[in-house]
C-alpha cells in the first residue's frame, strides 16, 4: 500500500518532459495505446512480444503469460466494451520503461471510469512486461 501511494504520487508530480516523448519505448507504448482506443485488436496485440508477462504489483508470478493468453484476454474485453477508452493523466519514461497514470472509459459496458498505473517494459519494439497498480 505503501508503494502504491509512493509510485502515484510521484507520477502526479513528475512534468512530463519532451526527450521523454521521444524515446522508442515511449513510441511504441503510444502506437499500443492509440490502437487499443481504436479497438484495432490485430494492430494492438502486434504491439506485444510472444513471451509478453502481466504483473500486478507485489505479486512475484505473473497473472497473464503468452501473447495467446493476453490475446485472448484482451479479445473478450474488447468484445465487451463497445465503448472502452483510455485517457493518460501523465507519463513517465525512463529508458525502455514507461509508466502510464491511465483514466478507463466504457469498460465491459460500465459507465464508471477507473483510473489505475500500468508500467510497460519495451525491448527490440515489443513490450515484454506490464506491471498494473490498481485501487
Amino acid at each position: 500500500m505503501q508503494v502504491k501511494s509512493i509510485l502515484i504520487t510521484l507520477l502526479m508530480g513528475i512534468a512530463f518532459t519532451s526527450n521523454a516523448q521521444d524515446s522508442p519505448a515511449d513510441s511504441i507504448v503510444q502506437l499500443s495505446l492509440d490502437a487499443y482506443n481504436n479497438h484495432d485488436f490485430e494492430l494492438f496485440m502486434s504491439y506485444f512480444a510472444e513471451d509478453i508477462e502481466m504483473y500486478n504489483l507485489n505479486e512475484c508470478e505473473p497473472y497473464m503469460k503468452g501473447k495467446e493468453a493476453v490475446g485472448k484476454l484482451y479479445k473478450d474485453y474488447f468484445d465487451a466494451s463497445p465503448e472502452l477508452h483510455s485517457t493518460i493523466v501523465n507519463r513517465m519514461v525512463f529508458g525502455n520503461k514507461v509508466i502510464d497514470y491511465e483514466h478507463i472509459t466504457g469498460a465491459r459496458g460500465n459507465s464508471e471510469a477507473f483510473e489505475l498505473v500500468f508500467m510497460y517494459e519495451v525491448e527490440n519494439g515489443k513490450i515484454i512486461r506490464t506491471t498494473a497498480i490498481r485501487q
